[in-house]
This record gives structure tokens, sequence and C-alpha cells, in this order.
């Protein structure tokens, strides 16, 4: 705490005035990026099934592009209060994961996907947007943004193809 103190220019016992400790610090965080990532998917605009979840996998990329610190806080930060596959988000725990379950349970009640359960397709999106997003921050991916945000799109979409039914392809 008292290295975080200095590198903010105050006194240690500021810090200790708001949070108990370390974790508490790190858990204020993480909770600070999952509502700034769930008030990006709340102010998405209306859509469902298939066009909801590429909205929500744009909003995902816009928030790791526009909000680094707070994509890393809500997605990459150790802390007993980040949200835990699978059962968090089938409990409903995690707001914006709950929009994205919806959006693809409704797809699979639909014949548009199919997968043992709307849990694995989720996770899979999220396991490859937040490690394609981690190569391009650490300079893994060659290229801009411009770039990237197209082979973003691309990678996603030939996943996604591997949940859909033949009808919608």
């Amino acid at each position: 705490m008292r290295s975080v103190a200095k590198k903010v220019g105050i006194t240690p016992m500021a810090i200790y005035r708001h949070f108990d400790s370390k974790e508490a610090l790190v858990d204020a965080l993480v909770l600070d990026g999952l509502a700034h990532w769930s008030a990006r998917v709340d102010a998405l605009p209306p859509a469902n099934g298939l066009a909801k979840i590429e909205q929500i996998g744009e909003a995902f990329l816009d928030f790791a592009l526009e909000e680094p610190r707070r994509f890393e806080a809500a997605f990459l930060i150790h802390s007993k209060k980040a949200r835990r596959y699978p059962d968090d988000f089938v409990a409903g725990r995690s707001p914006a994961g709950a929009v994205q379950l919806k959006a693809i349970e409704q797809a699979m009640v639909d014949g548009l996907l199919e997968a043992d359960s709307g849990v694995e397709i989720m996770m899979t999106n999220a396991a490859l947007g937040q490690g394609l997003v981690t190569l391009y921050r650490a300079g893994r991916i060659a290229g801009g943004e411009v770039e990237f945000r197209k082979l973003y799109r691309r990678a996603t979409r030939r996943v996604m193809e591997t949940f859909m039914t033949e009808r919608t392809k």
C-alpha cells in the first residue's frame, strides 16, 4: 500500500481510510471495471440472438481498446470479487454475462446455435476475445488498431460458425 500511495501522491494512511487492505483496493478496482463493462452492455441498442451476441463482441473489443485499465481490472486481475465460469454466469451474478447468455440461449432455442450449453459458447467467445486482446496489447499481433479489429471480427465470426447449425450457415 505504501508503494501505491507513493505512486498516486498520497500518504498510505489516506488509502487505509478508504480501503482496509490491498485486497480491498484490488476488489474495488475489479468491481469498478465490471460495472463499466456492464454499463456498456446495458447501453447497447435492442437486438436479439446472433445480432445481440455480435453487439456484445464489438462492445468487448471497444472496452478493451478504449478503457484498457478498466478492461484489465474487469478481466485480468485476480480478485475474490471477479466473476467465475460457469457458476457466477449460470446464477446470473454477472449483469453483462446474463445479457450475453440470454442471447446465446435464445439463438439455441431458435435453432441457430448448438452446443452442450450456452455457457460453453459464452466461455469460448470470452477466451478467444480476451486472448486476442491480450496478444494485441502486448504487441504480439502486427499492424495497427484497424487491422486488429478486422482480425478480431474474422476470428470471432469463425469461432461462432463452429456453433452454428446448418440452417444458420
